[in-house]
């Protein structure tokens, strides 16, 4: 098994459901008293979005570049960024290191594409709903992706740094997010992409009558997949 370098840290408490995530898929797979091999830098997120909140993804990028080579030299053989909107900056990291990164957006279009779905929604902070370098990617493998609308994006993102990267479940934005995707589908979205690491705290596949993409879920598996099968 290979041992997976995890940037954790945005938020914490999503990193700690990819580690659960990835343990279980780690046992599901291989029973007995297996677990994963992986190695976490947890970053301090205030220093994250002291960046980004100023524009400053180069910095921000430097940052986690640094993380990346210490998992590089403590023996990671593959790096996950554990957080969709830093993904703006993996090339950035990538330069830094000679192993690869495993992104988010390929898992997530990987499996769209194999449920057959052609249309989503994409939920997430304003910098992966209103950017390129998330939607892109996923438009790359030919799906369609749906954003709300401007005042929703706002307040989704309010929402996610406000209370979910805080630990605060509020069942009022559970509900206002249950309005956004209901709406999303209303005009046309055949499943929703959970494109923050968070959201999957919030919102659970059994709130939703289309297919749910669950990014942390997905990436965790993708990641123990590699680890397991070494890219088989």
């Amino acid at each position: 098994m290979e041992t997976i370098g995890m940037i954790g840290g945005m938020s914490w408490e999503s990193s700690a459901e990819y580690y659960r995530l990835m343990n279980e898929e780690v046992k599901r797979q291989l029973g007995g008293l297996h677990s994963a091999k992986c190695i976490l830098y947890s970053v301090d997120f205030q220093e994250i979005e002291h960046y980004q909140a100023r524009g400053d993804w180069e910095k921000a990028g430097q940052v986690l570049g640094e993380a990346a080579q210490s998992l590089e030299k403590a023996g990671a053989d593959f790096i996950i960024i554990c957080t969709n909107t830093m993904h703006k900056v993996i090339d950035i990291i990538q330069g830094k290191i000679v192993i690869p990164i495993l992104h988010i957006a390929d898992a997530t279009a990987h499996q769209i594409t194999e449920a057959g779905l052609r249309k989503v929604a994409l939920l997430g902070t304003k910098y992966t709903m209103e950017q390129d370098f998330y939607k892109a990617r996923i438009e790359g493998f030919g799906i369609d992706v749906l954003v709300p609308q401007t005042e929703d994006r706002t307040e989704i993102n309010r929402i996610i740094y406000e209370e979910l990267c805080l630990g605060q479940m509020e069942t009022t934005s559970k509900e206002y997010y249950l309005q956004v995707i209901e709406d999303l589908v209303n005009s046309g979205a055949q499943g929703i992409i959970l494109g923050c690491t968070e959201i999957g705290l919030l919102i659970k596949q059994e709130d939703v009558n289309v297919p749910v993409f669950d990014t942390t879920v997905i990436h965790a598996r993708a990641a123990v997949n590699r680890a397991i099968h070494k890219g088989e």
